[in-house]
């Protein structure tokens, strides 16, 4: 990274209350749901990609990616869209990202256990390593960590609480597209 690199963020109004994405030149990067720290993430953001030159994070209604995501959002909402296809800059450590990889292959309108993917990952013994790293998942809905329940199905642990987990699970399996 050279010089100055600029993140832009723009919310978006859902049904579960305010919806925040930031994106840069490599894609989208992050999205905060209602109640969560829109701070927390920022500093994430700085500390990832500031080290080896400023950013700047700012407003941008204007940027296509996030009005792409936004679009995709309210299709998803709309119960219009099951899949997303967005270009994504996740980073995170190899564990984490082949984690959010199984994420994205969970099925819309169906859940999936830790213990699932870790058996998954081939490591049986690793369900809380899988529960930490979907909890750092930056971009909830889109990598759609909501799908990721206990063992018996119980709703455990989401950064935007188990209200809003129950509802997008819900939602899902209401407005679920059904092949013929």
């Amino acid at each position: 990274m050279r010089g100055n690199e600029v993140v832009v963020w723009t919310e978006f109004a859902s049904p579960i209350g305010p919806i925040r994405l930031y994106s840069w030149r490599r894609g989208l990067l992050g999205l905060v749901l209602p109640g969560s720290n829109a701070a927390q993430l920022e500093s994430r953001i700085e500390q990832q990609l500031g080290a080896s030159g400023k950013i700047t994070i700012v407003p941008g209604e204007s940027d296509a990616l996030l009005a792409h995501a936004v679009q995709q959002l309210a299709e998803y909402f709309a119960g219009a869209r099951e899949r997303f296809d967005l270009s994504l800059d996740l980073w995170g450590t190899p564990f984490q990202l082949r984690v959010w990889e199984l994420v994205q292959a969970i099925p819309y309108g169906q859940t999936r256990s830790y213990a699932a993917l870790a058996r998954d990952l081939g490591r049986p013994r690793a369900a809380r390593a899988v529960g930490a790293a979907v909890g750092a998942n930056p971009l909830p809905i889109v990598v759609p960590c909501h799908r990721v329940v206990g063992t018996h199905g119980e709703l455990v642990g989401y950064a935007g609480g188990l209200a809003c987990k129950a509802w997008l699970v819900a939602h899902e399996r209401a407005t679920r597209i059904v092949s013929t």
